[in-house]
C-alpha cells in the first residue's frame, strides 16, 4: 500500500485515505469511460435523428484498506463540467457518503498519481 494518502476535495471539506497507485489508475480509467458517456449525452442528437441512447452509469467499487464507491448517472447531467458523483468511503469504524464534483475528483486523482509516480 502506498504511504502517500489520497485526498479528495469535497464540496465542503476533504477526505484523505490510504489508496494504492494501481487502484487510482483503475479509478482514472473508469472515470475516463464516464467522461466519454457524459460527452455523448452532452452532444444531444440532431433533430430528426431520434432519441439518444441512455449511457451506462459509473458504478465503481474498490475494496482495500478502505472501501471506496463512486456512482454517477451520466444521463442526468447537461455537461461533464456540471456532473457530480456520489462518493462513499467506509472502514470498519466510519462511513462517509457525500457528493463530490466530478472535475475536482479528476484533478485530485491526477495530483495523487503525480505525487506517487
Amino acid at each position: 500500500m502506498s504511504s502517500t494518502p489520497m485526498t479528495l476535495n469535497l464540496i465542503e471539506g476533504s477526505v484523505s485515505f490510504s489508496f494504492s497507485p494501481q487502484a487510482a489508475e483503475q479509478l482514472k480509467a473508469a472515470i475516463n469511460e464516464l467522461m466519454t458517456s457524459l460527452k455523448t449525452v452532452a452532444a444531444k442528437p440532431t433533430p430528426g435523428s431520434g432519441k439518444l441512447t441512455p449511457q451506462p452509469p459509473l458504478d465503481y467499487r474498490h475494496t482495500g484498506e478502505v472501501l471506496l464507491e463512486l456512482f454517477c448517472n451520466p444521463n442526468i447531467w447537461p455537461t461533464p463540467f456540471a456532473a457530480k458523483v456520489l462518493l462513499t468511503i467506509r472502514t470498519v469504524n466510519i462511513r462517509l457518503t457525500t457528493e463530490a464534483e466530478l472535475t475536482r475528483v479528476i484533478e485530485d486523482i491526477n495530483q495523487y498519481l503525480e505525487q506517487v509516480g
